[in-house]
């Protein structure tokens, strides 16, 4: 179970007929998401080696929220992800890749999702105490921030990453939240945005991550979500879609990041959610499945992933409902949430 994650068929406008009335093709997702493994034979299934296990949650998460739970071998993805692991307790891309802090958090996701975290104990090459001891070591004791790996490169798409992995394994008490909050707070910017690192420009992705870490650990008291909602609010452009930073191009994979803080900050109602609906239902290809960024573009399953969430996040009739702050179903994260501490 180790999913192509690189671009794909070209998308509905540039293959086939779009139908005048767009609906949301859940059998052909399903099939495209099944298929990405059986494509070795592909040059871009071995150049994309590097996404594997990030593409496993993307395949996978989608599949949760279109309501097809067991469309692929929950074994078969357990073993996969397992394989991935060091005896560090860090999860690389796919066998034999450095841990990373990304892949790591994915492979929480992933195991949380399929009921298989106990996996780690049993069978993993190191326990949950050593994944939880891997995130926390990668947390700069003195500003708070995060690494991804241990040549350090910071970001905080990091910090989000490690509370959410660590919050979801009950070990939040590994790290210094206080410190880690504090880093955000330098992150953010005039007009109510974050940035990836202070002084950075807003951005919609890390916008995201700064919104759902303090989401996570009950600090969204400290974000101005008027200013924050009106700018994320002007990225939406004339054809519904939504862009991660002005000027720039509408992109359906914003269709998550901006509209996931909208929805944790309580502004999602500011965006026009059925035409955000209709730009993505026109990015997909009706006859194969798939969503690419733009209609006629190529599809891939991280648009696909985000595509999908998206759509759910706006309660589109049908799907599963996503959780904003985790990106994984609703139904997931409070079963994992309620669960005793360790």
């Amino acid at each position: 179970m180790s999913l192509v994650s690189g671009p794909g068929r070209g998308g509905a406008s540039a293959g086939g007929h779009v139908p005048d009335e767009l609906k949301l093709v859940v059998e052909k997702h399903v099939e495209y998401i099944q298929s990405l493994d059986t494509r070795q034979d592909e040059l871009e299934y071995w150049l994309t080696e590097h996404l594997r296990l990030n593409g496993v949650y993307w395949g996978l998460t989608a599949l949760h929220l279109l309501g097809h739970p067991d469309a692929l071998s929950r074994l078969a993805t357990i073993d996969f992800i397992l394989s991935c692991q060091h005896e560090n307790g860090g999860f690389g891309a796919a066998p034999g890749h450095d841990a990373h802090m990304l892949y790591t958090v994915s492979a929480v996701q992933i195991l949380g999702t399929v009921d298989a975290l106990e996996e780690l104990d049993r069978r993993g090459k190191a326990g949950t105490e050593k994944v939880g001891k891997y995130i926390a070591d990668l947390q700069n004791q003195e500003t708070g921030s995060f690494a991804g790996d241990q040549w350090g490169e910071t970001d905080t798409r990091f910090l989000y990453g490690a509370l959410n992995a660590l919050s979801l394994l009950h070990m939040l008490r590994l790290v210094n939240v206080s410190k880690a909050v504090t880093h955000i707070q330098a992150c953010a910017n005039f007009d109510g945005g974050y940035g990836v690192s202070p002084g950075a420009e807003s951005h919609a992705g890390q916008i995201f991550t700064c919104v759902a870490a303090l989401a996570i650990v009950g600090r969204l008291d400290l974000v101005d979500k008027d200013r924050l909602g009106g700018w994320l609010s002007e990225r939406q452009v004339p054809n519904g879609g939504l862009n991660g930073r002005p000027e720039k191009v509408e992109d359906v994979c914003y269709s998550w990041w901006v509209g996931s803080s909208l929805a944790m900050i309580d502004r999602l109602h500011w965006i026009n959610g059925d035409k955000l609906a209709q730009f993505i239902l026109r990015c997909q290809d009706p006859e194969k499945g798939g969503i690419a960024d733009r209609p006629g573009d190529m599809v891939d399953v991280f648009h696909t992933h985000f595509g999908i969430a998206g759509l759910s996040l706006i309660g589109f009739p049908g799907l599963i409902a996503v959780d904003p702050i985790y990106c994984m179903p609703r139904e997931v994260t409070k079963r994992l949430l309620s669960k005793l501490n360790t």
